[in-house]
């Protein structure tokens, strides 16, 4: 597990301000990085964010959260989504609300790295980020992300993208 340590301001009204690149960084087994952000301890449980990093063709397997609602947002870089069982394309500006109980997932379907934020509510989640980081490289990434995902609220119920829907 890699991490950067947090240069933010706690200030006294409550609010957190980072400063560009700061935030805890996480290398996960498939070699995709995130950044979190705002951790529950912060926010009193509220919520939590990340910024996440893929590889071109990379996305999650489908899946859906029961406890945790998520926002997302694609900052820079091509995406593609599915949300139950419909897919659309993610553009940088791109937002999407993902209620809990939604089947989702996305792929990084650009050339480049592509460069996303996320938040979920209520806080929790987004310390599954930091188990599924510390999972041996020689483990298989899709039997961790299962495996830790169950710990946290979250079932995988088909393949990634790129197998349901190749381009």
């Amino acid at each position: 597990m890699e991490s950067q340590q947090d240069e933010s301001a706690h200030l006294a009204s409550g609010a957190v301000l980072l400063p560009p690149g700061a935030g805890a960084t996480l290398t996960n087994p498939v070699g995709a990085t995130t950044t979190i952000k705002l951790r529950g301890s912060e926010t009193g449980g509220a919520l939590g964010a990340c910024e996440g990093s893929a590889a071109p063709g990379e996305g999650p397997p489908l899946h859906f959260h029961t406890g945790y609602d998520e926002i997302w947002y694609a900052v820079e870089g091509e995406f593609r989504f599915r949300l139950e069982d419909e897919v659309a394309p993610g553009p940088p500006g791109s937002f999407v609300f993902i209620p809990r109980g939604v089947r989702h997932t996305w792929q990084n379907v650009g050339e480049g790295v592509g460069r996303f934020f996320f938040v979920v509510a209520p806080a929790g989640f987004e310390l599954f980020f930091e188990r599924f980081a510390e999972a041996p490289r020689d483990a298989s990434w899709l039997e961790t992300f299962r495996t830790v995902g169950r710990e946290f609220g979250m079932e995988v119920v088909g393949p990634p993208l790129a197998e349901s829907h190749p381009l």
